[in-house]
């Protein structure tokens, strides 16, 4: 057993957990995501080994598993840096300036979407659907902080306090 798998192996109640969720469901597919959610809750991220464990204790296989990790781009990768930022790309940000949010922050940090800075502090990503049309552009750190009707100035200082491990002045627009 490698390091990785050996960091990443799920409790067995863990396991008895998400199996005896699955029976709640009349196909497998329908605990997935809590599933998901549960193995990332105590490992921290999802990675190859977590699916693998997650489709056995479901019954499904472990591709099918991955490839719902993948589609959604909320879930914490053992690849991801200590801040996910995630700028809006549909349509009503887009019009509105994310794009150029989008560009700016991947000069700023060197980096593409989906990748991490070298310091593993940041790993830029563009979301789909931030829920937040009316105070577009707006960017997501993590699961829990939204910016809304941003100016560049304001990303500037968004990076640079999530820099400094401060949390960012909250940005109102209405």
């Amino acid at each position: 057993m490698t390091t990785e798998t050996a960091n990443t192996t799920l409790k067995p109640e863990t396991m008895q957990a998400i199996t005896a969720l699955t029976k709640r469901f009349p196909q497998p597919d329908g605990a997935l995501l809590t599933a998901l959610r549960i193995a990332e809750r105590e490992v921290g991220f999802i990675n190859p080994h977590v699916c693998e464990q997650v489709a056995e204790a479901i019954g499904m296989a472990p591709a099918k598993v991955w490839g719902v990790v993948s589609f959604y781009s909320t879930f914490r990768r053992d690849t991801d840096g200590k801040y996910i930022v995630y700028v809006c790309s549909t349509l009503p940000c887009a019009l509105r300036g994310s794009e150029r949010v989008f560009d700016h922050l991947a000069g700023k940090l060197g980096i593409k979407n989906g990748q991490t800075t070298p310091d593993g502090k940041f790993t830029l990503r563009k979301a789909e659907c931030l829920g937040s049309c009316g105070t577009a552009p707006c960017l997501q750190v993590n699961q829990d902080e939204y910016y809304e009707g941003l100016s560049l100035q304001m990303v500037d200082e968004i990076i640079e306090d999530l820099g400094n491990d401060k949390c960012p002045a909250r940005h109102h627009t209405v």
